[in-house]
């Protein structure tokens, strides 16, 4: 029996993932302290300090940070090889894709926009301003149970799917090593991919969005999509507590 495409959930990463770089990173490489901005970067990456910390050191340690200093750094962010036909691919056959991001909306909506993707859904930081004036971040999606993320995407997940759907994660770093432990289907590239070989998570390994979309035609074709028994055992928990 064909698998029913609705039923199919697919969550991606944006920077990184559906751009080349990371657009918070090359913001505050441009306009910060650059030795002290590499070491908050590391910290983020290594996990020795949480996200929301990280973005505040990152912000009290740059220039100051301004929207067009934010328009000039999305102007020059690419979409990652393939994205656009695996989007075509998506919507020609009914999967709904779903952004999770730990970046922030505004230059995510820029940058979407510009691309022709403006339909996409996605959930992410944003950014406020001060009665100084100063930019900061805010964290509209937290999760006081988690110590390290600013946008926890696996509750995202959690409540963007049934306990029927089968999952799947595309994306690169830190902040998705949490996400892939609950998904069923896992493409990853970069520090994730070294994460899921570490702790011997199933995963395909994707350069770009064209591996994506080519590997998951064959899975559709040989109706080889089923459920992950770890992350299935670890979404219902999550279904349990309500």
């Amino acid at each position: 029996m064909a698998l029913d495409h609705s039923k199919l959930k697919v969550f991606i990463d944006f920077d990184g993932t559906i751009i080349t770089r990371d657009t918070g990173e090359e913001l505050f490489r441009r306009y910060g302290n650059k030795e002290i901005i590499e070491g908050i970067i590391a910290d983020i990456n290594l996990r020795t300090i949480s996200a929301r910390e990280g973005w505040s050191r990152l912000f009290e340690n740059s220039a100051d940070i301004t929207y067009e200093k934010i328009d000039a750094v999305a102007e020059d962010m690419q979409i990652r090889d393939g994205f656009r036909s695996f989007y075509e691919f998506a919507k020609a056959n009914d999967l709904e894709l779903i952004i999770l991001s730990d970046g922030f909306s505004y230059y995510i909506q820029k940058i979407l926009e510009r691309e022709n993707f403006g339909d996409l859904t996605f959930y992410s930081n944003k950014l406020s301003e001060g009665p100084d004036g100063k930019l900061f971040a805010e964290f509209p999606h937290t999760d006081e149970e988690c110590l390290f993320c600013a946008n926890c995407k696996r509750n995202h997940i959690i409540s963007n799917s049934a306990e029927d759907d089968i999952t799947m994660y595309i994306g690169n770093g830190s902040s998705d090593t949490c996400p892939v432990q609950f998904v069923d289907i896992i493409f990853a590239r970069d520090n994730l991919l070294r994460f899921c070989e570490i702790n011997r998570i199933s995963y395909n390994a994707f350069d770009t969005f064209y591996d994506v979309e080519n590997i998951l035609k064959t899975l559709l074709a040989k109706k080889r999509i089923k459920k992950r028994r770890q992350a299935e055992l670890k979404r219902k928990h999550i279904y349990s507590l309500g």
